[in-house]
């Protein structure tokens, strides 16, 4: 069976890694030394579920090129100085072309902003809200192959967080968007089997403290 039949893409280099990432640089350095990689910074756990929500209905190389004006658009995404920005914020963020000019995402980034504040205050941090969700070892696929990633775009796991966010007042957490954002900071490795990366972010997972 070739790589291409497993979701796997070869590159220049010659290893195999998962079909998403692609040809393009800035695609293949984000797939080797970002997705999947554990991430309990508060601030860059605020900035994946925004974007991952800026993404739906896009192609994620259009939000990873966009990342730098969204972060100086958005503060950073330090959620405490942004929980007090209102209309006028949303307004002026849609005259931003550097950014997605969606005016319910762009919205969205204070509503969670101000969701996340209440939810730190309530648990201490969102690492530890978010950490206590992952995934046993029973929850998890045997092997996470092409047509298993392909087959579950979502998860119990990601329905059950999407739920208890949405009763606390979050948009643009649907399952999907969240089973994403569990993909991206960490919370699963589901790089492929036979990608470059995969036992790489095994180990990682393995010596990783949980907050």
């Amino acid at each position: 069976m070739g790589e291409q039949s497993m979701g796997l893409i070869q590159g220049a280099d010659g290893a195999a890694r998962c079909f998403w990432s692609g040809t393009d640089p800035d695609y293949v350095l984000y797939h080797d030394h970002e997705w999947g990689r554990p991430v309990t910074d508060d601030r860059r756990l605020f900035e994946k579920i925004c974007l991952e929500g800026f993404q739906s209905g896009l192609s994620w190389i259009t939000i990873l090129r966009k990342r730098e004006n969204f972060r100086e658009a958005f503060a950073d995404f330090d959620f405490e100085a942004l929980a007090s920005h209102g209309d006028a914020e949303v307004e002026r963020h849609l005259q931003n072309a550097g950014i997605i000019r969606h005016r319910g995402k762009i919205a969205s980034v204070f509503n969670n902003a101000r969701c996340a504040v209440e939810l730190c205050e309530k648990h201490g941090n969102l690492a530890k809200w978010f950490w206590s969700f992952e995934p046993g070892e029973g929850e998890r696929p045997d092997i996470v192959d092409h047509a298993w990633v392909r087959a579950n775009p979502t998860s119990e796991v990601s329905t059950r967080i999407s739920k208890e966010l949405k009763a606390l007042g979050w948009t643009f957490v649907g399952p999907t968007t969240i089973y994403a954002f569990m993909q991206a900071m960490g919370m699963v490795n589901d790089h492929l089997e036979g990608c470059v990366c995969r036992e790489l972010v095994e180990l990682e997972r393995s010596q990783f403290k949980r907050p």
